[in-house]
């Protein structure tokens, strides 16, 4: 009886390990490809069927076309791409269409800064160098060949001259002249001499205030609206105007 026991149970010894060997090792439904029926699990199909498993380094390609197409994403390309594309649509301007820097006053600053005396706006404000000189500058006024006046330019830091005699400090009568026609400014500036060194001094400037018919210094017409640095014995006329202003100082008289 013992025979018949052991005979029937290596017979189902040996039908249960034919049944184990049959099962072929990668098979969906065997037991003893775990590994394999995990990986279904987390990455889905294999990369033999085409499904979102494979090595993780094909998720850095872009999708369309074949592997041989298929390139690097390049972090920042599309926006490096738009700004590229934006630049290109801005008009280009040339060198000399540029608007270039205009020092003067425009009328709408001076609307803004300029200060009324006896009800009439004043074109001029003094800058913020302006200074009383150290020297004693004066002003010899001639007609023709007499000296008709003597202006201590000295005692105050600018001088207006015009045809107004409501604002001007400096009256200008002849009709060619505008109503405030232009003003000696004194200004503090920082030059430099021959061995590098940085000094203050306080200079005389014209400045013409956009006059109908100009200013001159020796015979030429200045720039309107703009400084223009004056030297000793230089001649100021205005207009049409023969009255001749010399410009000297104390100092060159002796």
């Amino acid at each position: 009886m013992n025979d018949s026991i052991s005979k029937r149970a290596s017979r189902s010894i040996a039908r249960s390990g034919s049944r184990s060997r049959s099962r072929s090792p990668g098979s969906s439904r065997g037991h003893g490809s775990h590994e394999h029926n995990n990986n279904r699990g987390r990455g889905g199909r294999g990369p033999g069927r085409g499904g979102r498993g494979g090595p993780k380094h094909e998720s850095t390609f872009r999708s369309g076309g074949g592997p041989g197409d298929r390139k690097p994403d390049v972090w920042g390309s599309k926006m490096q791409q738009e700004e590229e594309e934006e630049r290109k649509k801005r008009p280009v301007i040339a060198e000399e269409d540029k608007e270039k820097p205009n020092f003067g006053l425009s009328g709408s600053l001076a609307a803004e800064t300029n200060t009324t005396v006896s009800g009439t706006v004043l074109k001029y404000n003094e800058p913020p160098e302006a200074r009383k000189p150290s020297q004693k500058w004066r002003l010899y006024v001639f007609k023709g060949d007499k000296e008709i006046d003597l202006l201590h330019i000295h005692r105050q830091s600018a001088f207006l001259f015009g045809r107004d005699r409501n604002v001007v400090d400096v009256p200008i009568d002849h009709p060619s002249c505008s109503k405030q026609h232009a003003v000696l400014q004194f200004r503090q500036i920082v030059e430099t001499d021959n061995l590098g060194q940085s000094k203050r001094t306080t200079k005389p400037f014209i400045i013409d205030l956009g006059s109908a018919n100009g200013t001159f210094v020796n015979g030429t017409k200045i720039p309107a609206t703009r400084y223009y640095e004056l030297k000793l014995s230089d001649v100021l006329k205005f207009g049409a105007s023969t009255r001749e202003f010399v410009l000297l100082h104390e100092s060159a008289e002796a």
